[in-house]
């Protein structure tokens, strides 16, 4: 596996998000604009006031609206985020929404508590900036200046008009006389006007008085358009603004005796001074403000409104992001810790937490992984531990196995019993002997499995080898196995541990029919060997001599007696071919031949000896089911020649009658065994006389038969290590089996 390396260049996929964030950011900002114009726009058509006000105002409300939506956003994006992760059941977000909760608690209970009080204060303070008083002091003092203006302006209206009218009554308009100065310079002094001034008909000025306390270039010359407004029968007034003060001035026109007629224009003017415009220019400027900010005195509230809400937002955020902290700092540790338990659980022992801490969460962390070290070790040892067990089992169970084969293959049946009388080892052939089954038996007490007589046996014995202080008993007993009756030894051992404690019991089973059968098959050769001897000395004479008597003496004799004569010669020669007969068996039986096994066909031998009885035996059909799989088998060809036509001929005698004889073969792969089953349909087998069937001169025929030929059948079989069984035929009849091993191949 190759690591993989970062990319050089930003991917189309992140261009395209970031183009999307840009797009996102240039919207805001135009709709911030546009919404900040449009409320500025009609702010200032109802109020007049300055648009950079409007814009700076709506643009911080907006801004701050922004603010505040922003923030709202966060807040319940992470408490959305809580819900989820608490739904989806992530390890450690109970705790994290409890620390949150938590500290968003502490926080926002002391904030939104000072958030009220704040907002009383800042409303007390901005319903007291606007009250009615200030208001109408603001009022009253433009108004003051303003009248005091008007009043000024009026004043010089009035004084002009006096002029004119003085000026009039005693016809000086045309001339600048010193009797017209004087005047005017009284008049001047009379009303504390700062210059007087006389224009004529033909719109010159031909009279000018200044008093002393103003300077020439304080007073500017007067616009033409007032003085035409004059000439023209208008009086007016009016205020020039200056560098270093105002100028209020009254321009009034004086008339004929018959007022139709203007004679000339009075200007009167008074100069004020700096100070005093200054402050009523402060009056003015202060009311306007005033004005304006209470206009904009909801703006005001909701911009402070929502900068405290920011500020609380701010502040449950800043709660938030602790809580966020202090849970991050205990739960991903726990999350650690959950998904190395998980991963110690899947068997991955090499997990570690990397995470430094230095509190009891660091205690813990380096707690798991010495843990996870430890486990790593002891699974290692653990492991080897179970390396050496399985080699442990692995020999025990190779000498179990080898025990029961070993107990499986014995001619002895072997059963084992521990302390409390429980059944531990049994092996088949006790299970024969017993009639039980190895199945139901093991872990089971004897008293329950065993049948009350061979209980009994048993029960007998230990009780006699505690009678008697013996760990060894051995005793042969009578025990029903299938329907008959086998002689069995039982040999019976205590078994006892190191230290001499009591253990249990073993017993060895031993079937002595086979031994009896063998004793008794040596008796007969022997016995089989003498008679053949001794009897067959005497037969030759015998015959010899009745040979002679019918020669020598059949001429002496006629009628009857040569009949009766001929007769017993006759029986005589008979007889004694009988006796010959039987005495050349047991000759055959005591000298039987050791068996020469080669290679044959079981299936050739069988239709060879069936082919000796095609036509002699019309009444009896044979039946013939031969296994073609049948491997070739090591016998002596001859003897077992001999075997079939013993076992042919024994059917044919039990035969009354019409009858079938049937003649099967077939292998058995799992036990290596070639098995022939030959089965007739005649007379039977009685059940008493199964057990001693093969055994010499015992026959169910008629009387005059030796009752060799199962003998040598079971002889034959057992010199080729085989078997031979004989039970009943379904639904008639007798079924012989044998069975003979194959060669390994």
């Amino acid at each position: 596996m190759t690591e993989s390396t970062k990319p050089t260049t930003i991917s189309t996929e992140e261009q395209r998000r970031r183009k999307r964030e840009w797009y996102i950011v240039v919207a805001v900002a135009v709709a911030i604009f546009v919404v900040t114009y449009i409320e500025s726009h009609i702010s200032r058509i109802s109020t007049n006031l300055p648009a950079a006000t409007n814009v700076i105002v709506f643009g911080l409300i907006n801004i701050n609206i922004i603010l505040l939506i922003l923030l709202v956003f966060l807040i319940l994006r992470n408490f959305v985020k809580l819900i989820f992760e608490r739904r989806s059941k992530i390890i450690g977000s109970r705790l994290r929404t409890r620390l949150i909760v938590a500290f968003v608690s502490l926080s926002i209970v002391p904030t939104f508590l000072l958030f009220f009080v704040v907002i009383g204060f800042i409303n007390k303070s901005i319903e007291g900036w606007f009250g009615i008083r200030v208001e109408d002091s603001l009022q009253g003092s433009l108004e003051l200046g303003q009248n005091y203006y008007k009043a000024i302006s009026d004043r010089m209206v009035i004084y002009a008009k006096q002029v004119g009218e003085k000026l009039a009554k005693e016809g000086l308009t045309n001339e600048d006389s010193d009797k017209v100065r004087a005047y005017l310079e009284g008049k001047l002094s009379e009303t504390g006007s700062s210059t007087i001034e006389i224009f004529s008909a033909n719109r010159d000025r031909v009279g000018y008085v200044i008093g002393s306390h103003v300077n020439q270039n304080m007073v500017p010359d007067i616009p033409l358009e007032s003085i035409l407004n004059a000439f023209e029968g208008n009086a007016s007034n009016f205020i020039q603004t200056l560098e270093k003060g105002d100028v209020a001035r009254g321009v009034s026109p004086f008339f004929s005796n018959d007022r139709k007629t203007v004679l000339g224009v009075v200007v009167v003017s008074y100069y004020v001074s700096r100070s005093l415009i200054s402050k009523m220019r402060e009056i003015s400027t202060a009311f306007e403000s005033y004005k304006q900010l209470k206009i904009l005195k909801t703006p005001l509230k909701a911009s402070y409104f929502t900068t405290l809400l920011i500020v609380t937002m701010v502040i449950v955020i800043f709660a938030i992001g602790i809580g966020r902290y202090m849970a991050k700092e205990i739960t991903v540790p726990i999350q650690q810790l959950a998904y190395g338990t998980t991963e110690i659980a899947n068997g991955n022992l090499d997990y570690r937490i990397d995470i430094e801490a230095r509190d009891e969460i660091g205690v813990l962390v380096s707690s798991f992984n010495k843990m996870t070290g430890d486990l790593k070790a002891t699974k290692t040892r653990i492991e080897e531990a179970n390396l050496d067990l399985k080699r442990t089992n692995t020999e025990l169970e190779q000498k179990r196995r080898y025990m029961e084969i070993v107990l499986g293959n014995v001619a002895a049946g072997v059963v084992s019993i521990d302390k409390n009388g429980n059944i531990t080892t049994i092996n088949r052939v006790a299970d024969e002997l017993l009639g039980i089954s190895a199945g139901i038996s093991l872990g089971k007490n004897y008293k329950d499995i065993l049948r009350p007589k061979d209980e009994h046996f048993f029960n007998a014995m230990m009780t006699e080898m505690k009678e008697r202080g013996v760990e060894n008993l051995e005793r042969q007993v009578q025990i029903d196995v299938k329907d008959k009756t086998i002689p069995v030894l039982i040999n019976l051992t205590m078994l006892k541990g190191d230290e001499g404690e009591y253990l249990g019991m073993v017993a060895v089973l031993e079937d002595l029919s086979h031994l009896l059968k063998s004793q008794r098959m040596m008796a007969w050769k022997e016995v089989a060997q003498r008679i053949a001897h001794e009897v067959k000395n005497p037969l030759t004479p015998i015959q010899l001599s009745a040979q002679r008597l019918s020669k020598k003496y059949r001429d002496r004799f006629s009628g009857e007696e040569a009949h009766i004569f001929d007769e017993c010669t006759r029986t005589i020669s008979k007889q004694v071919d009988e006796l010959k007969m039987l005495v050349n068996e047991f000759s055959n039986f005591a000298r039987m031949p050791s068996a020469n096994p080669m290679s044959n066909d079981m299936n050739e031998i069988i239709r060879e000896v069936a082919s000796m009885y095609h036509g002699h035996q019309k009444n009896i059909s044979f039946n013939f089911n031969l296994d073609k799989t049948l491997p070739m088998l090591d016998v002596d060809r001859e003897q077992m020649k001999r075997v079939f036509l013993n076992l042919i001929d024994n059917s044919i005698e039990s035969i009354d009658g019409a009858g079938i004889i049937t003649i099967d073969s077939y292998y058995d792969k799992e036990y290596k065994i070639a098995k022939i089953e030959l089965a007739d349909t005649g007379c039977g087998i009685p059940e008493k006389d199964k057990p001693r069937l093969f055994e010499p001169y015992f026959s169910t025929k008629n009387a005059g038969n030796g009752g060799l030929g199962l003998a040598i059948v079971s002889e034959i079989v057992a010199d080729h290590r085989g078997y031979i069984r004989v039970k009943n035929n379904i639904p008639r009849g007798t079924r012989f089996i044998i069975e003979l091993p194959v060669k390994s191949i």
